[in-house]
């Protein structure tokens, strides 16, 4: 395909004429269907033979052109860095010079406001290696992110509606019924040219966050390695993500019953093919649009030799994290060192950059210790770390006898246990395992199920099955691994309140519950000392 640069440029896509007309080789003649997406440039289609070991040029198509490829397109939510504050990045083919991007959004009938958006690109010399600076690259277009403040927590006890409710239902509803209202917000991305006319998106809507600590209904999604797949049933250039569309369909169908989404590294795998983050965004647009949908970073959005990440591979394809830090926005202090904190409710979540280094001493591992230690498990009980490398335990990792990322245990096992961390997710790995609340590679709690009171140890997850290719087991039996699955899947997380959480294991397939327990437990059982996680103490006379 290197003859013909132009077309490497633009999303490559294949189709076999005989797959879908059975007498083409009678009458010469067959009809294929193609689903294009706005990429900001018009599109033609090229026939070649010879397949891809001997392509030849045959014929190309008549120009396809959008009628507006500069429009505003695929808006992705994100926490901003308070948890009152929402943001909304997108992608569109205007500059500022040209014009002036923006959100209008308000409460869902009331008056809307406007929030002006920041804007940024980045250029072919950004990339850090083939194929990004050669024949991967294509022009991104513009990047826009916009920062809506002060929102109201997602629901709030209203007394004086509950009374006018109450009232209303004619005393049908239980005397003691407590009404609570979610505060949902429209919003429409806008940019106003030069000549004064305005260019818009459809509109769309969210739920606010709760306050830090409320107590609430709160349903989290984590998944990690989902990539992104052709709708028409087209192969695409290293198209090995074929589970990518049965979980985005997934959590489509169930998105009401979720409130934010955690992808946890290796998002797009584009792998240096710059115009596959306009099809990824464009197949998750349903879900990023609706909630936030949190990112960390991954092996292959990160690495590349000689750019400051840990690993000297070229998983990235050149794109050395550059892309997904302006696609996709975190609230980090630096977009560059992708490790951030979050709150959602009664979730603190500790968001760790496994590209980057996290043994101690180093500026991520005091940032992982902070980030542990400010969690007010009081208010916020279920304190969650996320990374996409496996830092803990993973059965798949038995050929170097460490069954995790080298030196990953030995620098983290020590905060998660002094800071009483619930579960610990990983990706990396594209399956599912579960352990047992693990401290040093033994169990410190009995059962599978539920676990109540004090649990003395961490539950690692493997959720790696989001979409990409699968991975197999080590022969090596574990004793602390409870349930592993090789299959596409994800996680779901159900806070009811302080003292209750459901943890479920969905597959991608069908959406069923196959692996799931509970955690019953009260503040003071937080407190509870744990083996080598509590602090010196004296008596005093």
């Amino acid at each position: 395909m290197e003859q013909f640069p132009h077309i490497c440029s633009a999303p490559i896509k294949y189709k076999y004429a005989n797959d879908s007309d059975a007498d083409y080789k009678k009458t010469g003649k067959s009809s294929l269907k193609f689903q294009l997406i706005n990429q900001r440039e018009d599109f033609s289609f090229a026939l070649f033979s010879g397949g891809l070991s001997d392509p030849k040029l045959v014929a190309v198509s008549n120009v396809i052109s959008f009628a507006n490829p500069k429009a505003p397109l695929y808006p992705r939510l994100s926490q901003g860095k308070s948890w009152n504050e929402m943001t909304v990045t997108w992608t569109s083919g205007y500059n500022v010079i040209e014009a002036v991007p923006f959100v209008e959004w308000g409460m869902k009938g009331e008056s809307q406001s406007r929030s002006p958006a920041g804007t940024l690109t980045f250029h072919q010399n950004d990339m850090c290696a083939p194929p990004a600076r050669t024949v991967g690259w294509r022009d991104p277009g513009f990047i826009h992110t916009s920062f809506l403040k002060d929102l109201w927590p997602s629901s709030v006890y209203a007394p004086q509606l509950t009374s006018f409710l109450r009232e209303m239902m004619n005393e049908q509803c239980v005397p003691n019924t407590v009404f609570i209202f979610a505060f949902r917000y429209t919003y429409k991305l806008g940019h106003k040219l030069v000549d004064g006319s305005y260019v818009w998106s459809k509109s769309y809507s969210f739920k606010s966050s709760p306050y830090p600590g409320q107590d609430s209904l709160q349903r989290v999604v984590i998944f990690g390695d989902m990539g992104k797949a052709e709708r028409d049933g087209s192969n695409e250039y290293s198209n090995y993500q074929p589970g990518s569309l049965n979980t985005t369909d997934q959590l489509i169908k169930d998105l009401k019953n979720i409130d934010i989404v955690f992808h946890i590294g290796d998002i797009t795998y584009a792998n240096g093919y710059i115009s596959q983050w306009d099809q990824f965004t464009s197949q998750v647009e349903r879900i990023a649009s609706t909630v936030p949908y949190m990112i960390a970073s991954g092996n292959h959005e990160r690495d590349a030799p000689n750019s400051g990440s840990f690993y000297d591979g070229n998983d990235s394809g050149g794109e050395c994290g550059v892309i997904a830090e302006t696609m996709f926005y975190v609230p980090a202090e630096n977009r560059a060192k992708f490790w951030y904190s979050t709150d959602y409710g009664m979730f603190h979540f500790c968001i760790a950059d496994s590209e980057h280094d996290w043994r101690e001493g180093s500026e991520q591992y005091k940032f992982i210790e902070k980030c542990l230690a400010s969690a007010d498990r009081r208010k916020q009980p279920w304190l969650i770390f996320v990374a996409h490398r496996v830092l803990g335990y993973s059965s798949s990792y038995w050929k170097d006898a460490s069954f995790g990322e080298p030196m990953g245990r030995e620098s983290l096992q020590g905060l998660w246990q002094k800071y009483k961390v619930d579960i610990a997710f990983f990706g990396h790995i594209h399956n599912y395992e579960r352990t047992c609340p693990v401290y040093q590679g033994q169990c410190m709690h009995v059962g599978k199920s539920h676990y109540s009171g004090t649990v003395n140890g961490t539950i690692h997850v493997v959720v790696g099955g989001g979409g990409s290719h699968l991975s197999a087991f080590g022969p090596t039996q574990t004793s602390w691994s409870l349930y592993k699955d090789s299959d596409f899947g994800f996680v779901k997380l159900t806070a009811y309140n302080h003292s209750s959480l459901l943890f479920e294991y969905k597959k991608s397939s069908d959406g069923n519950v196959y692996d799931s327990f509970t955690i019953s437990r009260d503040y003071r059982d937080v407190l509870a000392c744990v083996h080598d996680g509590c602090e010196p103490t004296t008596l005093g006379s």
